[in-house]
């Protein structure tokens, strides 16, 4: 959810709550005054029906009158009688229906004669002019917050341009790019230190990276030049001179480890132009073709181990660079035999989602989280571990999901290729 999204809800829950209760509030208190003023004019009344029987010695007329109505009861001796107000209806002879009214009763004395008068007076003008505040209030209210949500959304959407300016261009950072992070002109003091962090921060990081690939260049040339000379001489010592069976066995020892440390500094520089994105020359590649290909290839290894391949392959196409395409599916290849067991099975299915590749081998899953990781591989594998980060790192690049599971004694390996194609299709504006 955006930041302005969560502001607009907040607010707008918040506004709700307060006018709510404050209207609640606010028409208790309009009620309570609307209610005292007829009261006051009961009062009124009361007032003037008793200076009328102390003035003549009789009751004035009783009757209804326009909004109000008068009537009296005689009272037997010794009855408790309460003065008090209260909420009735009556009937409205004038307007000749039923309204809503507020009485007042209370008992007066006529010639030793006790009488209850009860004076009524209508509330349809009390409530009438409630329910104008309250409908004003509450127009003035919703106006309010439509007000607010309109500032809120244009406003607001103005004042963080900015901020997405400065995160559009973080996103297309790269560090391979020669283009530096542009600061965005603004008046906010909180955006304009962000910018100028960012900047700063993308000058220090494209520094960083300069340098660091220079001594990677230096050092994997440098590496490379006295591996190939212990190679020229470990050839020219082999063919030259005759040793013993522990001599050879010594020899052999250093031929291998010298090539394995030779394949392993040729790796790590692949993964390194990998992560930085420096490897371009993308073509269409049929990929059903490239991995029968493959497959051949692996035909004598395959027959060595006794190992059953059955592929289901329909015709794909991926645009990516040949050598990184070739590099994926002999890491997983290869990877579905070297920890297999002799007379398992390889199941390599295609279709135009997915590239699935699944065989037998350990009868315990391996560890989900860090089978990716660089160097992670079982104690018994004689590779580098790193044929699998190099073909996540390859997906990573082209935006497609590898995924391992464990299921029914197989290991699965799943390349995901939509999410990679959604991304192709929405920079050309599909």
């Amino acid at each position: 959810m955006k930041l302005s999204a969560k502001y607009n809800r907040v607010t707008l829950i918040a506004s709700i709550i307060v006018f709510v209760f404050t209207g609640v509030i606010y028409y208790s208190v309009i009620h309570y005054i609307l209610t005292d003023q007829l009261d006051r004019d009961l009062e009124i009344e009361e007032d003037e029906i008793v200076a009328y029987v102390q003035a003549n010695g009789k009751l004035p007329q009783a009757g209804s009158f326009k909004e109000q109505k008068v009537s009296y009861s005689l009272i037997d001796s010794g009855h408790n009688f309460e003065r008090r107000y209260f909420y009735n209806d009556y009937f409205n002879k004038s307007e000749q229906k039923i309204e809503p009214g507020r009485s007042l009763i209370y008992t007066v004395e006529v010639n030793g004669k006790l009488y209850s008068v009860t004076v009524t007076k209508s509330r349809v003008e009390s409530e009438d002019l409630v329910r104008i505040i309250v409908l004003i209030t509450l127009s003035v209210t919703i106006l309010l917050l439509i007000t607010l949500l309109l500032i809120n959304r244009f406003i607001l959407n103005n004042i963080w341009k900015p901020f997405y300016g400065i995160l559009l261009q973080m996103k297309a950072f790269n560090l391979a790019d020669k283009n530096d992070i542009r600061i965005e002109s603004t008046k906010i003091d909180e955006f304009a230190e962000l910018n100028t962090a960012v900047a700063t921060m993308s000058l220090r990081v494209k520094q960083d990276y300069r340098e660091l690939k220079s001594f990677t260049d230096n050092a994997s040339h440098e590496m490379m030049t006295p591996l190939a000379v212990i190679n020229s001489k470990l050839d020219t010592l082999i063919q030259t001179e005759t040793f013993s069976d522990s001599q050879g066995e010594l020899i052999e020892d250093i031929y291998v480890a010298v090539g394995k440390l030779s394949r392993l500094n040729q790796t790590l520089l692949m993964l390194a132009k990998i992560e930085n994105n420096l490897i371009a020359d993308q073509e269409t590649i049929p990929l059903d073709n490239l991995i029968r290909q493959k497959t051949r290839q692996f035909q004598e290894l395959l027959q060595l181990h006794n190992i059953n391949l059955r592929t289901d392959l329909a015709h794909k196409q991926i645009n990516m660079n040949k050598h990184l395409a070739d590099m994926l599916i002999n890491n997983l290849l290869s990877n579905a035999i070297r920890h297999n067991y002799k007379d398992g099975q390889i199941f390599i299915q295609l279709n135009d989602s997915q590239l699935i590749v699944s065989n037998t081998g350990l009868d315990t899953a391996l560890i989900a989280d860090k089978v990716f990781e660089r160097f992670y591989k079982n104690t018994a594998s004689e590779g580098m571990g790193l044929g699998l980060a190099i073909s996540n790192q390859i997906c990573n690049l082209y935006h497609f999901k590898l995924n391992y599971a464990y299921q029914n004694s197989q290991h699965i390996f799943t390349v995901s290729f939509l999410e990679g194609e959604l991304q192709s299709y929405s920079k050309f504006g599909v």
